[in-house]
């Protein structure tokens, strides 16, 4: 199982949605320093003279993404008997780290809209770094499936 470089690719996706949760999306500080928001996967906060405005929802949509791909991620590598089934949770999973990227574009793109240009934080790009290894760790599957077919015909 863990010889099999898609195994290392499906850890990278797995590493790269947790490390998403915990890293702001996007920042912005107004240019008096009073008010300063911030927008992370789970929250966006608004911090005014020291007193914070934490919105949950709809911004949680992003973290229960990047948690459900993290975990889909988990039970592709637990998978590792049946390629078949590897590649149906992989394509899955495909579409949970979609889900992910166009939540954090919107968020972000909403939020630059309002508020104005702020930093914008690992959290915006960490997500494609998790679909290329997702996309990665299916192709290797697939080569491996092929493998075995063509050998299987060869007897």
């Amino acid at each position: 199982m863990w010889q099999r470089i898609q195994t290392v690719f499906l850890i990278f996706v797995v590493i790269s949605m947790v490390l998403s949760l915990f890293l702001p999306i996007w920042k912005f500080a107004e240019a008096d320093g009073v008010k300063e928001y911030q927008l992370y996967p789970l929250h966006f906060t608004t911090i005014d003279n020291g007193q914070r405005i934490t919105t949950y929802f709809p911004y949680s949509i992003t973290a229960i993404l990047m948690v459900a791909a993290a975990t889909l991620a988990v039970m592709e590598i637990r998978r590792y008997d049946n390629r078949m089934t590897q590649i149906k949770l992989g394509t899955l999973n495909s579409l949970l780290l979609a889900g992910v990227m166009i939540c954090v574009v919107l968020f972000y793109n909403n939020a630059t809209k309002e508020f104005g240009y702020g930093r914008y934080g690992l959290s915006l790009w960490i997500p494609f770094i998790g679909v290329a290894c997702n996309w990665l760790a299916i192709r290797f599957i697939r080569r491996d499936e092929k493998l075995v077919r063509d050998s299987d015909r060869i007897r």
